[in-house]
């Protein structure tokens, strides 16, 4: 039988229903190309299904219209409406339950039969009538698959429990690896689709002596997809539905690179049966997913190919949605690194800083450093973060560092006064945003000193290491952090900077830890800063973030260091002094 895609356009009349399919008198009928989307409808069907055909058209039959006896969705390892697609045959069924649009389930009498599409390719004809048996249940599966329905509706719940736990691919691989191998095959082989149009064999992986082994010389670039090649891989990577295969599938000449890779494959690894099924996100395929055994007796079935569908199926949601979000982040961490200045040159001073995403690609944050010179010639310093991990929060922060900016430029003035207009301009921010922040002004005096004034909006405070090897974090100055709608006075702090000492801003990226106190970190910050104030500030800011760093942060690091000249002078001690915030920029 030869039937019209729905897209052909000569075929499609103007009411929107393709012509092809003659009515029957008590059966409706339609047809879903290799993919499992409805290409063509019966008149009659409308009527059984209460749906009009343009409700059809396109849709993937299963997921619109298979259902379980209590309207349930149906896992496609249980659609035996789904297996002549995967075998080619012909297949028939006393009941299977079908949506209709009202709501209500149509119990039906099936036949399902390959049949050619317009376009040459491989489809199926399914004819169905009312079975009149509301009651009746679904039938068994067919026999030939060692698992059993319950623990292939566990395996299911706990593929898509797990895959989803991480928005991380590597780990996503990971994880459908060991779901898979070696409860239902020897061998799995993952290819992947990039995002340029090539393949990637991201996965080879062999159950050896209770061992999962990578073999990394079968992984890497594939040729790209050919168009036409009926080949099961071939197939899968087009979206196509899951193919059976086994070495003699790949025995003539190959009609593609990608058939050589398979050929390959297939001697390399041993295997005698496989199943190859798409691996499909929500709007487009991912790859394909391959199982194959080769030391264990026993070809894969229809049923267990059904099985590694469905598998496929909720690991490309899993890995769909991981792409997404390392796409996003990408788009956040490109962003936020733009907005990183350059820091200014400023005679006698070193000057470094480093920004660092989050470890194990999982989030995107608000925090930035800033440094330039402002209007009388002082050197403006910022550490800062707002709150949230998304790419609003990387937006908020070029809000939060660009007004920062304007005020701290606008007129000279203390860095509490600042804070405070910078304050009262984010509570008025269309997205809601709370920012932490430390903003100090440095000046070189005529006499050689180098004194620092600062405030703190809520954030870590600074730390600073003389040359010998003695700390202090800077608390004074401490208020608020922005955004919160209170008022309060914020105050001003002034130290002198030693000769030779060390300045060290950052954010709580760098200290804080789920696992352990503020001040465990604080004092391994210190400890750590103390030991190597004699590196390089390049050096010390690697180090750092190195060393104090802890393992289980899954935040984002802001650094900010810098450091005097070694001058021996001998100005009046204003460390640690606090100004009152009516009392105007230290005497200096």
């Amino acid at each position: 039988m030869n039937v019209p895609e729905h897209d052909a356009g000569p075929h499609r009349p103007q009411n929107g229903r393709p012509r092809g399919l003659s009515d029957l008198t008590h059966a409706g009928a339609y047809v879903v190309d290799d993919r499992g989307r409805i290409v063509e409808v019966a008149p009659r069907t409308e009527a059984l299904l209460r749906r009009p055909a343009a409700d059809l058209l396109g849709a993937d039959a299963h997921d619109l219209l298979h259902r379980g006896p209590r309207g349930e969705t149906l896992p496609r390892s249980r659609c035996a409406m789904r297996r002549p697609l995967i075998t080619g045959g012909t297949s028939q069924g006393e009941r299977e339950w079908l949506a209709r649009g009202d709501g209500s389930l149509l119990p039906a009498s099936w036949l399902v039969t390959p049949c050619l599409l317009a376009d040459g390719r491989t489809g199926a004809l399914v004819l169905f009538h009312d079975a009149d048996e509301p009651g009746a249940q679904v039938p068994e599966p067919e026999h030939g698959t060692s698992m059993s329905e319950l623990d292939r509706l566990a395996l299911l719940a706990e593929t898509t429990t797990t895959l989803t736990s991480s928005l991380d691919v590597d780990e996503t691989l990971r994880q459908l690896v060991r779901l898979v191998v070696p409860l239902l095959a020897d061998w799995v082989v993952v290819d992947l689709l990039t995002e340029h149009g090539g393949v990637n064999r991201a996965a080879v992986v062999h159950h050896e002596d209770g061992v999962l082994v990578h073999h990394e010389d079968l992984e890497g670039p594939m040729p790209a997809v050919p168009e036409e090649s009926p080949m099961p891989l071939s197939r899968a990577l087009r979206g196509v539905t899951a193919t059976l295969a086994g070495p003699e599938t790949y025995q003539g000449a190959p009609d593609s690179g990608i058939a050589v890779f398979q050929q390959e494959l297939f001697r390399r690894t041993g295997m005698h049966s496989a199943g190859i099924a798409p691996i499909r996100g929500v709007r487009e395929v991912v790859g394909a997913l391959t199982l194959g055994r080769a030391e264990r007796s026993g070809a894969f079935t229809t049923a267990d190919l059904l099985l590694v569908e469905d598998i496929a199926r909720r690991a490309g949601l899993a890995l769909d949605n991981a792409r997404l979000y390392e796409r996003q982040r990408r788009v956040a961490e490109t962003m936020q690194r733009h907005l990183l200045p350059r820091l200014p040159s400023v005679p006698g001073l070193e000057m470094s800083a480093l920004y660092v995403p989050a470890p194990r690609a999982s989030q995107v944050g608000g925090d930035w450093y800033d440094a330039f010179t402002m209007p009388d010639g002082a050197t403006a310093l910022v550490i800062g973060d707002v709150v949230g991990h998304d790419l609003e929060a990387a937006a908020g922060m070029a809000q939060v560092c660009n007004m920062l900016r304007a005020y701290a430029g606008a007129e000279q003035d203390r860095p509490s006064a600042i804070l405070d207009r910078l304050d009262r301009a984010v509570v008025r921010m269309a997205q809601a945003t709370m920012a932490t922040v430390v903003l100090a002004r440095l000046e070189h005096t005529d006499d050689g000193r180098w004194v620092l004034c600062w405030s703190n909006a809520g954030h870590p405070p600074p730390l600073l290491v003389e040359r010998d090897g003695r700390t202090r974090f800077l608390e004074e100055g401490q208020g608020l952090l922005l955004g919160t709608g209170i008022r309060g006075v914020r105050a001003d702090a002034v130290v002198e900077l030693p000769p030779g000492s060390t300045l060290v801003l950052y954010t709580d990226g760098l200290i804080e830890s789920p696992g352990h106190s503020l001040d465990e970190g604080l004092a391994r910050l210190s400890r750590y800063a103390a030991s190597h104030t004699h590196r390089p500030l390049n050096a010390l800011g690697d180090m750092l973030l190195e060393r104090v760093r802890p393992e289980d942060n899954d935040d984002d690091v802001a650094m900010l260091t810098l450091r005097v000249p070694p001058r021996v002078t001998a100005p009046d001690d204003l460390r640690g002094g606090v100004l009152d915030g009516d009392r105007g920029l230290p005497a200096i």
